[in-house]
């Protein structure tokens, strides 16, 4: 790429050919010359802007995690409406059906990145971390609402879905869970409480 050429926003640039090289080819495939290769960019940019590609897989993982948080805000939104089971499965394939998968398994396949996170993230793997902590908010907003029994416990049943999506879309390289299967696994944890 000649010098001096304008490419827009590096960060969103790289970060992007992460997200389609994790979605592609897996974790195994991060390189920082994989990532620039695909971005289109040199790879001293990549050095430019981070310490290293352990700081710049961190910073990623964390932009996607923080991504969460208009997810989120949809979620909450969808309180009071709709059913529970159908906002609970819509949320999780979103969010599953993502780059989020990759991102778990970026995270333990790394040991510089989880070291790097670990400064700035208090515990557990971004963005499981955040779609837990979604899930139990929009649980709790309808237990509120009456939708959900007095009794129920958002804390405890969100990690519960949130692994039960996990472990439904954990195969990137298989099939799609269908949206019969993910409703299904939504039903047998909170099909209890519901009202």
């Amino acid at each position: 790429m000649p010098t001096g050429v304008p490419i827009g926003d590096v960060r969103e640039r790289l970060f992007d050919a992460a997200d389609r090289l994790l979605l592609r080819d897996g974790p195994s495939a991060l390189t920082s010359r994989a990532v620039t290769d695909e971005a289109g960019i040199a790879k001293g940019v990549l050095h430019r802007h981070f310490e290293d590609f352990d700081g710049f897989l961190a910073n990623f993982v964390l932009d996607r995690a923080h991504r969460m948080d208009e997810r989120a805000a949809a979620l909450r939104e969808a309180a009071g409406t709709g059913t529970v089971t159908d906002n609970l499965a819509t949320a999780m394939t979103a969010v599953f059906g993502s780059v989020a998968v990759a991102i778990v398994a970026l995270v333990t396949f790394r040991d510089g990145l989880r070291a790097r996170l670990r400064e700035t993230w208090p515990a557990g793997v971004p963005v499981l971390t955040d779609a837990v902590e979604m899930i139990g908010d929009y649980l709790a907003a309808e237990r509120d609402l009456g939708r959900l029994a007095p009794g129920a416990e958002p804390q405890a049943l969100a990690p519960m879905l949130v692994g039960a999506a996990h472990l439904l879309f954990a195969d990137r390289t298989g099939t799609a869970p269908t949206e019969a299967a993910v409703r299904g696994a939504v039903e047998s944890v909170v099909g209890g409480v519901l009202v």
